[in-house]
């Protein structure tokens, strides 16, 4: 059965490979239950975790970050080493919940949480940082393994073992792995992107539509 393996917070910690010399991506499993919201504006949206970078990080849109047991798995393999619940920076470990094809505008609900897919997740230099593998923005994007980013739809609070149950998938074929191809390496699928509707983000649909008005007729 589908569900989260793990509930994932941070502290905030001082890194050098971080822009603003902290961050909180070291993610741990918690014991407990823990209440999960949309933020206002910046921030988590689980209690209790540390967000540095409110620019790129965080958010209504990116409140909570989900990553498939599986994949962390198929990266400990590559890698030949362990990968523990919370090891890309992810707030959710979940088992059986194939995120890479989730589509955009799926909603989930995950402990008394509803949740809903947004947009796949981008490497950055501070994630680079932690894993300390050469060349790893790189090697992450070309694998595509993303995970999925959600915003909150309803509050509610997750506990590891929760089950996680599909509740509605959009009627198109925009997943997580086509936005990430889209926006990561061909540029020239953005268009397709725009058959998610209203589902998109407004910073995904931003670079769409600068794709398109800057085709020629």
């Amino acid at each position: 059965m589908p569900h989260v393996l793990s509930v994932n917070t941070g502290e905030r910690t001082e890194s050098d490979h971080a822009p603003l010399g902290h961050t909180g991506i070291d993610k741990r499993p918690v014991d407990t239950p823990v209440h999960v919201s949309a933020p206002a504006e910046v921030g988590s949206g689980l209690a209790g975790d540390h967000i540095s970078n409110h620019r790129h990080h965080g958010g209504p849109d990116q409140a909570v970050y989900a990553y498939a047991r599986e994949d962390l798995d198929d990266w400990a393999a590559e890698l030949g080493r362990d990968l523990p619940p919370g090891s890309f920076g992810e707030n959710l470990t979940t088992v059986g919940v194939d995120l890479t094809n989730a589509r955009i505008g799926e909603r989930w609900r995950m402990g008394t949480a509803l949740l809903q897919v947004t947009h796949p997740r981008v490497p950055c230099q501070t994630f680079a940082g932690k894993m300390g593998e050469p060349g790893w923005v790189k090697r992450f994007t070309r694998k595509a393994l993303t995970g999925a980013y959600f915003r909150v739809l309803e509050p509610g609070v997750i506990a590891a073992g929760d089950p996680a149950v599909l509740v509605e998938r959009p009627d198109h074929d925009v997943t997580i792995r086509l936005a990430f191809r889209a926006l990561m390496l061909e540029p020239e699928l953005l268009p397709s992107l725009l058959a998610a509707g209203e589902h998109l983000t407004d910073v995904v649909r931003d670079r769409v539509e600068r794709r398109v008005a800057s085709d020629p007729v």
